[in-house]
């Protein structure tokens, strides 16, 4: 299985101002002293037997330095057909290598570029030699303050709407042989650590996180050693998407130790618009969760655990992809309100959303098990990012143990601090 390195390395580029000019460009390359690690090459039984005893040693991932000889997990395909691309085009390529087109979903899709279609086709290639960020406040452009009242309504039902056109399938990973639930959760966790690199938004993680489950529900077959190329071009959409200075395209080629070139980056970009067929106004979470704190204020702590809460969700395919958004971010609201106040899901917020809490609790029930488990997951980025005095240091207040049923009546005894 693949093995991501910590996304920066450390004390070598630190907190980058948003600028484009050639000089910042050249004075960061001198401060990139050491060698980025990228992709370990370990295997599936390797990985398995790593993942038990490596406990939160992130810092022990095994480096790769000649990136000629990386190959994403390390692993030859076994598939007989190297990939299968549903919606952007019906293709298989055969283990023999000759290309079979099959009938389109969509025939506006069908004008796909041969380049395109042969850079969908490399993703299930053995080759290694394939496979860019400036900083920005840690806060998404979908702010608390930047809703006005009186069109949040309106906002909602927009964003109800489009989660449901724009979601992902549940059981994508099913039609993707070579990548595991495990792959996607490191690779999901530098993408977090890149996202705080870099200083971009939160909502430019939700995005990328999105696009990416999104691209993998519309292809089939992609390869383990593409996986990361697929993530990065994610990352470099959702921040051109959000950001007000996205990162130039070098600096999503160094975060991958130069593993892919520009152009491999570029092509795998336009791959993915076409994929998408442009729809990246996708509603994340993190846009829902933003919005309800806009209709119920709540405090500084109460805020950063939901946020916390949340982007811990984006680790987990199943059973949390199976939720919506706007359901995910209403039980990180009710499950932070708990941890603070013992309080669950005002009854402004059930007459905003219409959500009631017997509709919340499948899902806040599963948040709380990721929650309370945090402390005990190998991924450990998302833990240490909550610690800083930023975000209050949330992620050292203890979880509720258990949760109360919606009948019952709430406690009023307080969180209390990890030791």
């Amino acid at each position: 299985m693949m093995n991501f390195c910590r996304a920066a390395s450390r004390g070598g580029h630190t907190g980058k101002e948003n600028v484009t000019s050639s000089t910042k460009a050249d004075a960061l390359q001198v401060q990139r002293t050491k060698q980025r690690t990228v992709l370990g090459v370990l295997s599936e039984n390797e990985h398995r037997s790593r993942s038990v005893s490596q406990g939160s040693q992130l810092s022990k991932r095994s480096s790769v330095s000649d990136s000629s000889q990386l190959n994403f997990l390390g692993c030859p395909s076994s598939s007989s057909y190297d990939v299968y691309v549903e919606e952007a085009c019906e293709v298989v390529l055969a283990a023999s290598g000759e290309e079979v087109a099959l009938d389109s979903l969509h025939a506006e899709t069908d004008a796909l570029q041969n380049e395109d279609l042969r850079l969908l086709l490399e993703l299930s290639s053995s080759s290694c030699q394939d496979v860019s960020m400036q900083s920005e406040p840690n806060e998404s452009l979908v702010s608390e303050e930047g809703f006005g009242l009186e069109y949040a309504e309106n906002i909602y039902q927009h964003l109800r709407e489009r989660e449901v056109k724009l979601s992902a399938r549940p059981d994508y990973l099913e039609r993707h042989p070579e990548i595991t639930d495990g792959m996607r959760t490191i690779l999901v966790e530098w993408l977090v650590e890149v996202v705080q690199e870099y200083k971009l938004r939160s909502e430019t993680l939700h995005l990328a996180v999105n696009y990416l489950d999104r691209f993998l529900s519309c292809t089939a077959y992609v390869k383990r050693g593409k996986l990361q190329l697929v993530g990065t071009a994610a990352l470099l959409i959702a921040a051109k998407y959000e950001e007000i200075i996205p990162p130039e395209l070098n600096e999503f080629v160094y975060i991958t130790d130069n593993t892919y070139t520009k152009k491999q980056l570029i092509q795998m970009e336009h791959v993915f618009l076409r994929v998408l067929d442009f729809n990246m106004a996708a509603p994340t979470s993190n846009q829902f969760l933003h919005l309800f704190m806009s209709i119920h204020s709540v405090c500084a702590n109460t805020k950063n655990i939901a946020l916390y809460i949340t982007e811990l969700s984006l680790l987990e395919i199943g059973p949390l992809l199976q939720y919506s958004p706007s359901i995910v971010a209403a039980s990180a609201y009710c499950l932070a309100a708990y941890t603070i106040n013992r309080s669950l899901w005002p009854d402004s917020l059930i007459s905003f959303t219409g959500y009631t809490m017997a509709e919340i609790v499948p899902c806040l029930t599963e948040l709380h098990k990721l929650y309370i488990s945090a402390d005990s997951r190998p991924q450990q980025v998302i833990g240490d990012k909550y610690k800083s005095s930023k975000y209050c240091r949330v992620s050292l207040i203890t979880p509720p143990a258990v949760l109360p049923s919606c009948e019952s009546p709430l406690h009023s005894a307080g969180p209390s601090a990890r030791t």
